[in-house]
This record gives structure tokens, sequence and C-alpha cells, in this order.
């Protein structure tokens, strides 16, 4: 299947289409902020991001700065041909439980190392996310955990018709 025709990229705008395949992570000067059950389970200015072509990018936060408690086992696993094995983790926040909404990599590939401590969300499932204080959009469908901001330009592998791409 053909590659879209990316959307065009406005001033302060970085393209999903130019990021990386395999996938680059980097730290980022950003602040996250999840809100669940009207509870703030994490605030934190130490953040990296994953960046793979077509994809918005996925946030990982350091399991440390979540509230205690918010964050526990879930049943399941995954396997990424870059970043290696994942494991499901369970978000409470504010007496509410998201089932297997967040993910981890306890043992990364070579290259990954930093995301051994840190957890990804899915956005969709939350009250609220932010970076900067800007509610993100979750990544279209419901496989991938990526979060859309004004600062990216799509369009969006996950959106009906993209798996090939």
């Amino acid at each position: 299947m053909a590659h879209p025709t990316p959307d065009p990229i406005a001033p302060g705008q970085e393209s999903v289409w130019d990021y990386p395949r395999p996938p680059r992570v980097e730290r980022v000067a950003r602040r996250v902020r999840i809100v669940l059950g009207g509870e703030v389970i994490v605030d934190t200015d130490d953040v990296v991001r994953v960046l793979e072509t077509s994809h918005p990018p996925v946030y990982y936060l350091p399991i440390s700065a979540f509230a205690e408690g918010s964050l526990t086992d879930a049943a399941g696993s995954s396997f990424c041909e870059f970043k290696g094995g994942a494991r499901y983790l369970d978000v409470h926040g504010g007496g509410q439980a998201r089932p297997r909404t967040a993910w981890n990599y306890p043992d990364p590939s070579p290259g990954f190392e930093v995301l051994a401590d840190r957890v990804a969300v899915y956005p969709a499932p939350m009250d609220a996310c932010t970076i900067d204080g800007v509610e993100v959009t979750p990544q279209p469908g419901t496989f991938y955990g990526g979060w859309v901001t004004p600062d990216i330009a799509g369009p969006f592998k996950g959106a009906p018709g993209s798996m090939g791409w």
C-alpha cells in the first residue's frame, strides 16, 4: 500500500512523516500531566518520547513519578520488533481503574534502555492528558498509544485504511 501524502506543516509543527523507522527515543523539555477520576496521577517534566514514521509521539514517564498505587500489574504482554517485550499495567486514580491502559519495557532492546523504568499511557481512557498544559488527542484506533498535539502534522497511522502504511 502506498504511503499517504503528508499534511502540510504549519509554522512550529513537525511532520510524523519525518520521524525515523526504526524509531528514535529522545528526551524532551516538556511537562506531562495525567488526570484520572479527578486525581492527578502524574505531573512531571522528566519526559522522553519515541518517534516513529507515521505515528504521533508516545510519551514515556518515570514509574517513580506516578502517584502511589496508581499503577498495578495487569495480565498479558506484547512484543515490539524495536523496543522488545512489554508488560501491561492497570491505571488507578480517584477511585477509578482503567485496565491495561499503560505499558512498560522492563528489559528493552539495545538503544531503548532509557525506557526500562518508564511507563507510557493510552490517553483515551484517562480524564485528561496534557503536554505543557495542552490537552492531547489520542492517536486514531485502539492499538497505538500516540499523543496528538497541535505541534505535529499527520496523517497518523491507526485511522481506518492505514494498517499497511
